[in-house]
């Protein structure tokens, strides 16, 4: 393997890290949200109050609550 090829090899597993950490940090933020927003609806928001406070449509957050 030449110089460029290793370079290019070491390109790509570094962006493969940064991808794989950034799907861990999305995951963890719809997570996140999913939790919120259950929370919110069991606290006896409706699906409209939440929706208007997120900026989202009422079916939308009623979505992401069921993990859709």
């Amino acid at each position: 393997m030449d110089a460029g090829q290793r370079k290019a090899l070491s390109a790509a597993r570094r962006a493969q890290s940064r991808f794989v950490q950034a799907q861990e940090r999305l995951d963890a933020s719809t997570a996140a949200r999913r939790e919120s927003f259950a929370a919110a609806a069991a606290a006896g928001l409706s699906m409209a109050e939440i929706a208007e406070a997120v900026g989202l449509h009422r079916a939308r957050v009623n979505q992401i609550i069921h993990g859709k």
